[in-house]
């Protein structure tokens, strides 16, 4: 039995819990309406225009929990469950997707350093497992070793991505919050809510991370152990 695979375990279990705590917080509170009455594509496009951001689009896009911020072509989409709807959990979204256009309008360094990585780490987690593979298959000594080596190299610049992307997510949940309330949006009471949802978001961002890192740390034991 190959016991590094223990490592796995307290991954998983946090990952199963963080997918969890996401769903359910959102759906507590996608069910609150807010106040004020606005919608999330409308609360983002007033957030984008008190920051002077005019080049940024709003879309909706299918799915739940599908909203991002695409600097490609500076587009704030917003899911089903945000773009239209009124409730504390839209507009906290919403908002955080507004903080990374933000960033992407401040050149925010560790976003700008996160981009930068990208097509490496696009490259990277395509060829990190079959590389693995191969390492593994061909045997210890030789060849086989350089492959393994490698594969372990490309994983690590993706596990490195995931590391560089907590402080994006944190800063732009921390931005939203702020610019809900600035913008009175939403009361302190109201804004309590929203923030619990970001941080039930921001949670499944660490455990992906926390799950890279000890998937990277079995590789290694793997390899120093052949």
């Amino acid at each position: 039995m190959d016991i590094t695979i223990l490592l796995m375990l307290p991954a998983f279990l946090l990952s199963m819990y963080a997918q969890h705590k996401v769903q359910s917080t959102f759906n507590k509170y996608t069910k609150v309406a807010s106040k004020q009455g606005k919608t999330g594509a409308e609360v983002a496009a007033q957030l984008l225009a008190a920051a002077g951001i005019r080049d940024v689009k709003i879309e909706a896009t299918p799915g739940q929990l599908t909203d991002h911020y695409d600097p490609r072509d500076k587009t704030v989409r917003l899911s089903e469950a945000v773009h239209n709807v009124r409730s504390l959990a839209a507009l906290g979204v919403a908002a955080h997707e507004v903080g990374h256009a933000i960033q992407h309008n401040q050149s925010y360094g560790p976003l700008a350093f996160r981009s930068g990585l990208f097509p490496v780490v696009n490259i990277g987690s395509r060829l990190s497992m079959p590389l693995l593979l191969a390492g593994l298959v061909m045997g210890a000594g030789g060849f086989g070793d350089w492959l393994l080596y490698a594969g372990i190299i490309m994983f690590s610049v993706t596990v490195l991505f995931q590391v560089v992307t907590l402080p994006v997510e944190f800063n732009a949940s921390s931005r939203a919050i702020s610019m809900l309330q600035s913008e009175r949006i939403l009361s302190e009471s109201e804004a309590a809510p929203a923030k619990r949802v970001l941080d039930a978001a921001a949670l499944t961002y660490v455990a992906a991370t926390i799950t890279s890192l000890l998937t990277l740390i079995r590789y290694i034991l793997i390899a120093r152990r052949r």
